[in-house]
C-alpha cells in the first residue's frame, strides 16, 4: 500500500470514530436518562453499550498516531483489549441488573424518549459500521475491524431494545424489558470474546496470508 492511501485510510477512519463518538456520547446521554427516568434495563444497557462506544473509539483513535510498527502492533493489542473487557463489564452489569428485574425488583416505565433513541440509532449505526470495516480491512487494523464490529452490535442491540420498548409501552408486557437486556448481554459476551481474541481482519485486502495464517475472508486474512 502506498503511503499516500495508508495516510488517507487513517484519516478517514479518524472522521468516522469522530462521527461515532459524537453520535454515541448523545446517544449514551439519552438512554442513561431516560433509562433511569423509566427504571428500565434495557435502556440503561444501551446507554452503557453507548458508552462502551466512546471508550473502544477512543481507543482506536489513540494507536492510528505511531508511525513505529511495533508500537502500533502493542497499542493494537491494548486496543483490542480495551474493547473485550468494556464489553464484558457491560454484560456483567446488564445481566445482573436484568435478573434482579425479573425477580421483582421493579418494572419498567414506558419511554418515548427511549423509543426514539432506538430508532435513530438503528438508522445510522449501519452505515457507520460498513464505512468504517471497508476503511479497516484494506487499512489491515484489526482493531478498527473489531471496532466496526462493535458499532454494527449497536444496531442489534437497537432493534432489541426497540422491540422490547415498544412491547411495553403498547402491550404493557414489562418483563420484555429485562429479556431484551439479557440479549444485549449475552450478544455482548460474545463480542468481547471475539474481540480478546483478536477476531478481525489484521492483513490488508488482497493480502497474502502466510501457510497456517488463518482463513481468508472476503481477500480478507484473518489470523488465527
Amino acid at each position: 500500500m502506498s503511503p499516500g492511501r495508508r495516510e488517507a485510510l487513517t484519516r478517514r477512519i479518524r472522521l468516522l470514530v469522530a462521527a461515532t463518538l459524537a453520535y454515541n456520547t448523545v446517544e449514551a446521554v439519552v438512554a442513561l436518562t431516560a433509562g433511569t427516568l423509566a427504571s428500565s434495563t434495557a435502556l440503561v444497557g444501551f446507554g452503557l453499550d453507548s458508552v462502551v462506544e466512546v471508550s473502544s473509539a477512543a481507543a482506536v483513535a489513540w494507536q492510528f498516531p505511531a508511525s513505529d510498527h511495533a508500537v502500533r502492533e502493542a497499542r493494537e493489542r491494548r486496543a483490542l483489549h480495551v474493547v473485550a473487557v468494556s464489553f464484558s463489564a457491560l454484560a456483567a452489569y446488564v445481566a445482573f441488573d436484568a435478573v434482579r428485574a425479573l425477580t421483582g425488583a421493579g418494572e419498567a416505565e414506558h419511554s418515548v424518549p427511549g423509543i426514539v433513541i432506538a430508532a435513530l440509532s438503528l438508522a445510522v449505526m449501519p452505515f457507520l459500521s460498513a464505512a468504517r470495516r471497508r476503511a479497516g480491512r484494506e487499512l489491515g487494523s484489526a482493531s478498527a475491524v473489531a471496532d466496526s464490529k462493535q458499532t454494527l452490535l449497536c444496531t442489534y442491540l437497537s432493534a432489541v431494545l426497540l422491540v422490547g420498548l415498544v412491547l411495553n409501552a403498547t402491550l404493557g408486557w414489562s418483563w420484555a424489558d429485562p429479556l431484551a437486556a439479557l440479549a444485549i448481554a449475552g450478544v455482548a459476551v460474545r463480542e468481547g470474546r471475539d474481540a480478546w481474541r483478536g477476531e478481525g481482519c489484521c492483513a490488508p485486502t488482497g493480502a497474502v496470508v502466510p501457510s497456517g495464517g488463518g482463513r481468508t475472508d472476503e481477500g480478507c486474512g484473518c489470523c488465527a
